[in-house]
């Protein structure tokens, strides 16, 4: 089967961030990285949705406290203990932090008429692994566990993430199914998630160049985070787990331009092969980042998927 050309607007994309002038990312210093895409992401993600109030809370951690945002509706009564969903932020475990979806989470709130839960995990290359990942365990654990004092209901809680936010939503329902926890994900939603730290394979060797995630900067996020050995690690590339029972059900979403895709889609084969209810979309015509194009036809068919699937899964 032919592949189908990537988006007009993909493109046209791609070709405006070549010609900005912004330096290639495996070129700068982690917090250079940060300042420059973080600022990059607010200007082109979802319209920012009002009639959402936040307060901040922290989970306790071994690594010291994790801070949390949570989202609820302005109008939902105060004594209503409403869904969860978990939300892990992306950016290759090196940028990204809870402002930079902070537009996506009010979406959601405002969609789901939920509790939304956003999760700060600790960066590298300050946090090595497994520190962001035992962040994102610990958090979830502790939410799950106040969910009713916090004004949730922990038997309707799922979990999502976008790129590395996906990698940790991967891991810990792993870490969660693992321990034995009484808490059990309704969902999790995992959108174009790296699910192999180990930068091998055919989309690779097609999609390491020019379409917005390459191998140099994987590469470069990859270093920051890991060691090889470490990449083995199913924390660091669930895919990788030897055991795929018992998982929650899952929503795979992946972009057909992006070297990540053919991890997503082996997580999703997997799950499936394991007897896991999932449902796997790949856009084709799209790289990796989209989800934070609030104007492409992708991200918008994405957050409609997103909300049906998560909706769904608290009937």
């Amino acid at each position: 089967m032919t592949h189908p050309p990537l988006h007009p607007m993909a493109q046209a994309l791609l070709d405006r961030q070549a010609a900005s002038g912004e330096p290639p990312m495996e070129t700068l210093t982690a917090q250079q990285a940060r300042a420059i895409a973080d600022v990059r992401v607010l200007r082109a993600t979802f319209a920012r949705r009002e009639g959402i109030t936040t307060r901040e809370v922290e989970a306790p951690g071994p690594h010291g406290p994790v801070p949390i945002r949570l989202y609820r509706p302005e109008g939902a009564a105060p004594d209503a203990l409403l869904p969860v969903l978990v939300y892990l932020h992306g950016g290759g475990m090196v940028v990204g932090n809870r402002d930079t979806v902070d537009p996506h989470c009010r979406w959601l709130c405002a969609e789901l008429g939920c509790m939304v839960a956003s999760v700060e995990y600790r960066l590298a290359p300050e946090h090595r692994f497994p520190i962001g990942t035992e962040d994102a365990l610990a958090a979830v654990t502790w939410l799950g566990a106040q969910a009713k004092a916090l004004g949730g209901d922990a038997h309707r809680l799922a979990i999502s993430g976008e790129s590395s936010g996906g990698t940790l939503t991967a891991s810990v329902c792993l870490g969660l199914r693992d321990a034995g926890s009484a808490l059990k994900p309704t969902l999790q939603v995992l959108v174009y998630p790296g699910m192999d730290s180990v930068l091998e394979g055919e989309a690779w060797e097609r999609l390491g160049e020019g379409y917005f995630l390459t191998r140099p900067k994987m590469q470069w996020f990859v270093d920051h985070y890991l060691t090889a050995e470490q990449a083995l690690d199913p924390r660091a590339s669930p895919v990788r787990a030897k055991d795929f029972h018992g998982l929650p059900p899952a929503l795979v979403i992946t972009a057909g331009y992006d070297p990540l895709v053919d991890g997503g889609r082996q997580y999703a084969d997997r799950l499936a092969a394991a007897g896991v209810p999932v449902h796997y979309h790949c856009f084709e015509e799209w790289p990796h980042g989209y989800f934070y194009w609030a104007e492409s036809s992708a991200a918008q068919e994405t957050m409609r998927m997103f909300v049906d699937a998560v909706r769904a899964s608290w009937q």
